[in-house]
């Protein structure tokens, strides 16, 4: 029965995550041209411009006041934005999202995260959602994402339930793209809100600032960050850490991403404090592909292992299905 509970549940998020980036979808994709500009694998360096306007012959007087519509069309809001994210991509590199250690990238996506994990105990955890959600690029410099609240199911007697929603803002310092230097350097920053009610939420505000930075070489690139996971509140319960993620990919034909990544956590304050932790996390990307006009799909999976003796559990597994546009 539990099984069947679970199979529901994961059935019911991923069409809600499906659902929500549909509309977007809908309009970018009506009001965009057919050129591919979207794949965060291109090594162009060269931003996509507005499509030309169809030469099918026109009554006598119509030419003008068509080409007048065409010029309105592709300056109304939606194509003023996507060429400002078409020129940001075109002016960083393009490599993909690990599974674990933050993109060291703008991109603009949604994306939808699941982990099955395995304490120590030999108890599981499992995590609908993983904090990820909306990605989007503003301005040349920003991105914005947004994450509704996970669903996470114990196998214990622990409650079901929903953890924090989320935030989180990427700033771009620097940034090359291939044949240019093919680097990244950033300052990015999120935060957590209590929204869920412990132990599926924290309880508390968490903050956390992040260094993001990247160099490619060709087809391998690093991408690296350093952050912290402050609370607002409820230090001695959560502790204080500090996470260093590096995480090493190569790219064939830029659309199959054979990766590994090593996480570790210092811990200060708290329950754990003193103590760390270090986990490999090798994995498997597959994408960008087109599926309409823009909007792209990519899928990727791994499994973190802890490698240290100390470790808050033991291993688990990661399914990202990302929805670039």
């Amino acid at each position: 029965m539990r099984k069947h509970r679970r199979t529901i549940r994961l059935t019911t998020i991923l069409f809600s995550a499906c659902a929500a980036i549909f509309p977007l979808s809908l309009q970018v994709v009506a009001q965009t041209s057919n050129v591919d500009c979207t794949s965060e694998s291109t090594s162009s360096s060269t931003a996509c411009g507005p499509g030309n306007p169809s030469s099918v012959p026109l009554p006598n007087g119509s030419a003008s006041a068509t080409t007048s519509s065409a010029g309105s069309d592709q300056n109304d809001w939606v194509h003023r934005w996507l060429r400002i994210v078409d020129q940001v991509r075109a002016n960083q590199p393009h490599s993909v999202a690990p599974l674990i250690t933050t993109h060291v990238l703008l991109v603009q996506q949604y994306r939808f995260d699941s982990s099955w994990q395995t304490n120590s105990n030999g108890a599981q955890l499992d995590n609908y959602g993983n904090g990820r959600g909306l990605e989007i690029i503003p301005n040349s410099r920003l991105e914005v994402q947004v994450a509704p609240p996970p669903y996470i199911v114990h196998s214990d007697n622990t409650a079901d339930g929903f953890g924090d929603v989320s935030i989180f803002t990427k700033f771009r310092a620097f940034s090359a793209p291939e044949g240019k230097g093919d680097y990244f350097v950033g300052l990015f920053f999120g935060a957590s809100f209590p929204t869920g009610n412990p132990p599926n939420g924290t309880g508390h505000t968490v903050l956390t600032p992040m260094l993001a930075l990247s160099k490619g070489w060709g087809r391998f690139n690093i991408q690296n960050t350093f952050s912290g996971t402050l609370p607002a509140s409820g230090t001695d319960v959560l502790g204080r850490s500090f996470v260093w993620n590096t995480a090493f990919e190569y790219g064939i034909k830029g659309k199959i991403w054979p990766m590994i990544e090593q996480n570790s956590t210092f811990f200060s304050d708290g329950p754990n404090s003193g103590k760390k932790q270090t986990f490999l996390t090798p994995g498997l990307y597959f994408g960008p592909l087109p599926i309409a006009e823009r909007l792209h799909f990519a899928v990727g999976t791994g499994v973190q292992i802890a490698v240290t003796q100390f470790h808050t559990f033991d291993h688990h597994w990661i399914l990202t299905v990302r929805f670039p546009f």
